[in-house]
């Protein structure tokens, strides 16, 4: 039978709410070749095989047809990709398993919790000037500034550094976007390359300057006689920092978005603040901080009686398994606070390429949900603006008067 349906993801009403394009991609094409030369899975079960396979790559050069839906930088070459292809996120094993064993040492469970006295106090000073206007942008006034200012302080990065940082963080995550345009794709690598050479003098000066911060203990990470050089130093320190907060304001301000259109829900929690672990879980589920991940095959892979060839870009949609009936029952579309396997949610990922920063992220989230309940019972939305992403999709505004 003849494939009809094409998954469009830039359809008018995708922005303000993907599910039904999603709900029809598991429907009718959960295994599907997209005319512009890339495979999209959507259904859990495939989703969490490929994100556990320690067969497929994520390395570029294991393309062989070249997708329209990505950047030039496949075309490029490696040294043109951002962090030049030398982050985590590029590299498949032997040399994945040793970035991620050094980084892994600096980013410690210790390391995390130490910070929570740090994101109480942040949270309640936002929270007090929200209560203080009685109207507030959440993005600008908490979800953005709360993952910023700790995965700064986290780092150990001067404040006075943090402007431009932000600026250039804000320009490479488009990088992950779909379809980037020339012009686009050249302030994608501009910024790239300032914030190469910005990192690199921060490691300059930390080596000078240590402390207790995660930027000297990347530095000093050692396993075996085996250390960083400076070139995957660097790429490691970018790609903490914008994992590191990007996706966080994302899932924060889905998450309020989320409980503020669902108050028996945000009452729930308000009630029984207990739940805030498995809350910040069936959040992730629900409204998924990044959609998309992407895989390169290097044997074919049988996904619903189709043959993904070897050498394919493979897209697996995170927000669209995280929905699955098949998966989730058929309340999949419902908030549920209390869903007993929310935490089986593909948001961070499996295997060897599970999110490492996936504890900070939980670390704020079950922080901010149950006080901005408490503090707001009746805190209404005014207006949402999507910031027009469709991977790393979240408000780009959302008012709130509370």
């Amino acid at each position: 039978m003849t494939e009809t349906f094409v998954f469009d993801p830039f359809a008018a009403d995708f922005g303000a709410d993907p599910y039904p394009h999603y709900a029809r991609l598991r429907d009718e094409a959960p295994a599907h070749e997209h005319p512009l030369g890339f495979w999209l899975v959507s259904r859990y079960a495939d989703v969490t095989a490929l994100q556990r396979s320690s067969i497929q790559s994520v390395d570029e050069r294991h393309l062989t047809r070249l997708p329209a839906w990505k950047s030039d930088s496949a075309r490029l070459g490696r040294g043109n990709r951002i962090m030049g292809g030398l982050s985590m996120l590029d590299q498949d094993p032997p040399d994945h398993t040793r970035l991620r064993r050094l980084v892994s040492k600096a980013f410690t469970p210790r390391a995390v919790d130490v910070l929570q006295p740090r994101v109480h106090a942040h949270v309640d000073e936002a929270l007090d000037r929200i209560a203080a206007a009685g109207r507030a942008d959440i993005v600008a006034e908490l979800a953005f500034p709360l993952p910023f200012t700790i995965i700064s302080e986290m780092l150990g990065i001067p404040v006075l550094e943090s402007t431009r940082l932000r600026e250039l963080t804000a320009v490479l995550v488009l990088a992950l976007e779909p379809l980037a345009d020339p012009a686009l794709q050249t302030r994608i690598r501009a910024a790239d390359a300032e914030l190469r050479t910005m990192v690199a003098d921060l490691v300059r000066w930390k080596r000078d300057n240590p402390g207790d911060d995660l930027l000297t203990r990347l530095i000093a990470a050692e396993h075996e006689g085996d250390v960083l050089c400076e070139e995957e130093l660097v790429a490691q320190i970018m790609l903490l920092y914008i994992a590191g907060h990007e996706t966080t304001v994302n899932h924060l301000a889905t998450g309020i978005l989320a409980l503020l259109r669902n108050p028996g829900q945000a009452r729930l929690l308000r009630e029984e603040p207990e739940l805030a672990g498995n809350a910040v879980e069936e959040l992730l589920r629900y409204d998924t901080p990044v959609h998309l991940m992407r895989r390169v095959t290097v044997t074919p892979v049988r996904v619903c009686d189709n043959e993904i060839p070897a050498g394919s870009w493979v897209v697996a949609g995170l927000a669209a398994a995280n929905r699955d009936p098949g998966f989730w029952g058929a309340d999949a579309d419902r908030l549920r606070l209390d869903r007993p396997d929310a935490a089986r949610n593909v948001t961070f990922g499996a295997g060897i390429h599970r999110c490492l920063g996936a504890a900070l992220v939980r670390t704020q989230a079950r922080i901010t949900f149950p006080r901005f309940v408490s503090r707001f019972p009746s805190a209404e939305v005014d207006e949402v603006r999507w910031n027009g992403r469709i991977n790393v999709r979240g408000p780009a505004l959302l008012s709130v008067t509370v």
